[in-house]
């Protein structure tokens, strides 16, 4: 009896032992895995100071030079180190514009297909061929946009658009010119082209989220699809929806080798979108090689500052717009 006595507290102490070295174990490893979480987190945003840092530091010579006529000023001339952005600026935004009112209704069109219409036997196949697209490079598609689609617009349809719309007091001004093939209006196709699997497939993805009861309450009640998706899934999926254009929207603004091949090149602002233009990272792709001097690299970085700026903006409307539509839901 004393032996068992004796020996109770130390089995005790044993295993209280154990149960205190398997926690200090799992504080050890929970406070490593929350540090390198943190410094994932952190490096994060190092990384973009310091991408924001380089990029004001390379082109402040050029800001400080033209001050602000570098933004409305559309001259370009490496002799005589004259430079202005405004032309790459108003390329970007019109063919990224011109890229979104094809691509978003079209994606929107597919997703609501594949995921409410589509046969069974046709939803896999179809959904796989709109996700290669996005896996083909830029530049077979630019390739493919001088060779293939720039000599069909300029037969067909560039001459119909010029013919159709040449009396319209507005659109005489936006399709004038001859049809040159390459140009503004091409490049915002081919850029729509390369959107577009991005945009269809998360708004296909956020339409599965869609759970089945709300969609047959409303069909229980009598509302036809196009009432279903109209008042149930795209309203229960706007956020998605809204991340997804900006995603593909994101895409079409720093879009380069594609567009550099399409897009003509020229650093100038034409009302028609069927004139040749330029767009920010088409020319710092161009040039960046043949920029000789402090003042004409400086002149590059500087649009590469814009480019970032101009995607921020965005950014930020597309987080107000998300925070108005969340107020006005009542979330």
């Amino acid at each position: 009896m004393t032996d068992l006595s004796l020996q109770a507290p130390s089995g005790l102490s044993a295993a209280a032992e154990a149960r205190a070295s398997k926690l200090r174990s799992f504080r050890i490893k929970d406070g490593a895995f929350r540090n390198i979480t943190l410094a994932s987190a952190l490096l994060v945003l190092a990384i973009l100071g310091g991408v924001i840092l380089a990029l004001v530091i390379g082109s402040a010579l050029a800001f400080s030079t033209f001050g602000f006529d570098f933004f409305v000023t559309q001259a370009w001339n490496p002799v005589t180190e004259k430079f202005g952005a405004l032309s790459p600026i108003y390329g970007t935004l019109v063919t990224s514009l011109i890229a979104m009112l094809i691509a978003v209704p079209l994606g929107l069109g597919i997703a609501i297909f594949l995921t409410e219409l589509c046969p069974p036997v046709l939803r896999r196949p179809i959904g796989v061929a709109i996700e290669l697209l996005a896996g083909i490079p830029s530049i077979i598609y630019g390739i493919w946009g001088l060779f293939v689609f720039a000599p069909l617009l300029q037969e067909t349809v560039q001459p119909f658009l010029i013919s159709v719309f040449g009396h319209v007091p507005v659109l005489s001004t936006l399709f004038a010119g001859p049809p040159y093939g390459i140009g503004i209006m091409t490049a915002g196709f081919i850029l729509a082209i390369m959107v577009l699997p991005f945009i269809t497939s998360i708004s296909r993805d956020v339409f599965e989220t869609v759970p089945p009861v709300l969609k047959e309450a409303a069909y229980g009640v009598g509302c036809t699809r196009w009432e279903v998706v109209r008042q149930i899934v795209i309203p229960f999926t706007r956020v998605g929806l809204v991340g997804g254009v900006m995603l593909g929207l994101g895409r079409a603004l720093g879009e380069t080798m594609a567009v550099t091949f399409v897009i003509g090149n020229a650093h100038k602002i034409s009302g028609s979108i069927l004139a040749p233009g330029t767009t920010i990272s088409a020319s710092i792709a161009n040039e960046f090689t043949e920029a000789v001097g402090d003042l004409y690299t400086s002149s590059l970085i500087a649009l590469g500052l814009i480019l970032f700026i101009i995607t921020f903006i965005v950014l930020s409307i597309a987080r107000l717009m998300l925070m108005r539509l969340d107020k006005k839901a009542g979330v």
